[in-house]
Parts: C-alpha cells; sequence; structure tokens
C-alpha cells in the first residue's frame, strides 16, 4: 500500500468514525482558547476544562485578566501544572494583546508566537479553530498515530507536521487534526493498547510497530489463534 492509500484510509476511516467533531478545549472566543491551549501543555483537557470556568469568571478577557495578580492567575491554575511558567504568560500575554492589538487576538502565526509562552504548536490551535485558518497542531496523540501508520519517520514533531501537510488535502487540515486526537484517545492510546479496537493501526500500520506488538502478546493468545 502506498502513503497516499494509508493516507486515504485515514481520511476515510475519521469520516464514518467522527462525523461530528467535537471540540476538546471549552471556550468562547479566541483569547478563552489561547488561554485554554497554553494551559493545556502536560495537562490533560479534561483538567483545563475543569480549572478555565474558575478562571475565566475572574477574567475572561485581557483587560480583566491584567487585574490580577501573576500569583493569583497561579493560584487559580495550579492544579494544569507548571503554574510559574503558565501564569506568567497569560499575564505578559494579556499585556501584550492590551499594548500591541487594542485587546484582540492577532491572526496571524508570527504574532502569535511572538506572545510570551505561545509556542508554534498553540497558534496553530488558534489560528485553526478560532480563525478557520488551514494548520496542523501536532500533540503527543497525532505524532504517535503518524509513526504507526508508517506516515512519518517519528524524527520529531516538527517533521510530523510537515509530513501531515504534505499528504494530507490543506482543506481537511483542520478537521483531521481534530479527528486524529479523538481517535488516538479512544483507539489508538500510548498505553493498554488493543490492536483489535484500533482498526486502522491493524490494516496500515508500520510493519515494525506491529511485529513489537505481537511479540509482547503471551504466547497463549497466539496459541488459540486470537492474535
Amino acid at each position: 500500500m502506498t502513503k497516499q492509500e494509508r493516507a486515504t484510509v485515514v481520511i476515510n476511516t475519521l469520516k464514518e468514525l467522527y462525523p461530528e467533531i467535537p471540540i476538546p478545549l471549552d471556550h468562547k472566543d479566541a483569547y478563552t482558547l489561547l488561554i485554554a491551549v497554553l494551559l493545556s501543555a502536560q495537562c490533560t483537557d479534561v483538567r483545563v476544562n475543569q480549572i478555565t470556568p474558575i478562571l475565566f469568571k475572574k477574567a475572561d478577557n485581557p483587560y480583566d485578566m491584567v487585574k490580577l495578580s501573576v500569583e493569583e492567575i497561579k493560584d487559580i491554575i495550579r492544579p494544569c501544572g507548571l503554574s510559574p511558567m503558565k501564569s506568567k504568560g497569560i499575564y505578559g500575554l494579556s499585556e501584550i494583546l492590551i499594548e500591541k492589538h487594542n485587546g484582540l487576538v492577532p491572526q496571524s502565526f508570527e504574532a502569535l508566537e511572538e506572545l510570551p509562552a505561545v509556542g508554534h504548536k498553540t497558534a496553530s490551535v488558534v489560528m485553526a479553530q478560532a480563525f478557520g485558518v488551514p494548520a496542523f497542531p501536532v500533540d503527543t496523540h497525532i505524532h504517535r498515530l503518524m509513526y504507526r501508520w508508517n506516515l512519518t519517520n517519528g524524527k520529531n514533531v516538527q517533521q510530523t507536521e510537515k509530513d501531515a501537510k504534505a499528504i494530507f488535502p490543506k482543506e481537511l487540515w483542520n478537521e483531521l487534526h481534530l479527528q486524529i486526537i479523538w481517535y488516538g484517545r479512544e483507539y489508538s492510546p500510548a498505553r493498554s493498547w488493543d490492536i483489535e479496537k484500533d482498526i486502522i493501526t491493524k490494516k496500515i500500520g508500520r510493519k515494525s510497530v506491529l511485529d513489537e506488538y505481537y511479540k509482547k502478546i503471551p504466547p497463549r493468545f497466539k496459541r488459540d489463534g486470537i492474535s
């Protein structure tokens, strides 16, 4: 099977599984999305969605956010981890949005990536989900699945993003990156992975990944023909 044929299997299967695509992080506008994505670094979306309502009740825009101290922000977001860095980032980017962008989140990768604590992935999520600009933010699920599906060499997230953009049609990027994330969580996790549920990897997976998986299956399962 060629790389393009494997990509087509991915697209078609995910379209069947996720005709409606839930947005992982709760938000109401570009600013609240930006803050939620920043908080999601090394933190689950579930936890972020528990904490953002508390933060946004006090400040859901940059003008109210800078009325809080960094320490107050840190206390609220502590359960999300990395709170010293994230609280400074939230306060600092809110100041810059007021000073340079009239309190609005800029609609460009360059301007977003100039903000404190905002990297390329965060900027890509905001551009895709807030502004509808084609982007392919690569998180741990996408990085893992693109390798399992033999669509990238797994060298780093930058290479994975480049390969994803090369193989998938641009008009599908914004939907597809979310579909892959949901699929990774539900069917192809890093731990407790069951290949029988992971229909895409079972069909198009990298040979070395499949060989490694089947090596770990207890011999009695192999004898019983379950593998």
